[in-house]
């Protein structure tokens, strides 16, 4: 009887909370956007309904994960999560928003490597104590990260140079970025190969879905996502004015961590949850595939969008910021195993790193 009634209602308490929550938020986001136009309340509730849209994402490839392992789940959460963000760098960039596009690209790297990784940390390390992983998987995870932000930071360091590859920057970042894909692409069957940990609804702690309900909902949630992106742009340049931030600071910071409620949810819960192999595929891979995929492709893509141009030719500050963190991350990593101590000092140079930015 139990299992017939498992059958006949799939979602969870849990689920349902999410699910309203979700769709209020995106209805709400819809009519704030035409009836509260300039004010900053259409974007505090477009990034909100961003959140939540962005855990419905994570929720239903959550309930795939028992028909895959953690290093598949992991590639498919954080390609399927990162979809908010592409939406909204497409919008941003035919808005004209550079700066925040970067910072929100860069931003979103440095949320999940520091800010949810160390979360991670703290929240496994405080339950479980010290936590061991994977470490071949996870040092691969990180020395893609460390190529790949390698490879960002050459067009970077040529412009500042002034050598004379620096007045071919358009050139060179569709080099750089062909060659990322490449890359990318060549590292995909790796990832799928790593360990068959289950994911957490094998454990009896939640229902799986039909196959039917969890594609279904990816396709919905991701298409409400669009839409709520642009609203969420057009809602962003009268906030920042209103409020007086940053568009560096907005992207970085507040976008970002929007725009990665996948991981934070997700990847907290299963280090709690002594998870750490699968905390760390989920957590990893998605600025693994920012970096290598999501930033190629919208540079790529970028001069047939109908805006702004995006290169590889960043803020200085960004590209140092970002090679100092993944010097850090590699350290922490490497040695296959973490605690509450180590997440701490990640949270707390993501601290630090999101305070400079506040005056732009």
């Amino acid at each position: 009887m139990a299992a017939q009634a498992d059958r006949a209602h799939p979602f969870m308490a849990g689920d349902l909370r999410l699910l309203a929550a979700a769709g209020v938020l995106s209805v709400a986001s819809g009519v704030t956007r035409f009836t509260a136009s300039g004010s900053v309340l259409p974007f505090v509730v477009s990034g909100l309904a961003l959140a939540a849209l962005a855990a419905l994402v994570a929720l239903s490839v959550d309930r795939l994960g028992s028909r895959l392992g953690a290093g598949a789940t992991g590639v498919l959460q954080a390609a399927l999560g990162n979809l908010p963000e592409l939406f909204f760098a497409i919008f941003a960039l035919r808005a004209g928003l550079v700066t925040v596009v970067q910072s929100a690209l860069i931003g979103s790297i440095l949320a999940n490597v520091l800010l949810v990784l160390g979360l991670a940390f703290i929240a496994g390390g405080l339950r479980n104590g010290v936590q061991r992983f994977a470490a071949d998987p996870a040092r691969n995870m990180v020395l893609l990260l460390a190529l790949a932000v390698a490879v960002l930071a050459i067009p970077t360091v040529t412009a500042h140079l002034n050598v004379p590859a620096a007045a071919h920057e358009g050139a060179l970042s569709y080099v750089a970025a062909v060659i990322l894909l490449v890359v990318f692409v060549l590292s995909i069957p790796s990832s799928l190969k790593r360990g068959r940990e289950p994911g957490p609804e094998t454990e009896g702690s939640t229902g799986g879905w039909p196959l039917s309900l969890a594609i279904g909902l990816l396709a919905l949630s991701s298409g409400v996502a669009a839409l709520v992106s642009d609203w969420f742009v057009h809602a962003l340049t009268p906030a920042l004015s209103t409020l007086h931030i940053s568009q560096s600071f907005a992207g970085l910071v507040i976008v970002a961590i929007a725009g990665n409620a996948v991981e934070h949810v997700v990847g907290v819960q299963l280090a709690y949850r002594n998870r750490a192999d699968y905390a760390l595929s989920v957590i990893v891979q998605s600025p693994v595939q920012i970096a290598l995929a999501l930033i190629p492709v919208l540079v790529l893509l970028s001069p047939v969008l109908g805006g702004a141009q995006l290169t590889l030719v960043l803020p200085l500050v960004l590209v140092v910021v970002l090679a100092i963190t993944t010097v850090v991350v590699v350290i922490v990593v490497f040695d296959g195993k973490s605690n509450w101590l180590e997440g701490v000092t990640l949270v707390g140079l993501y601290a630090v790193i999101a305070a400079s930015f506040w005056w732009g």
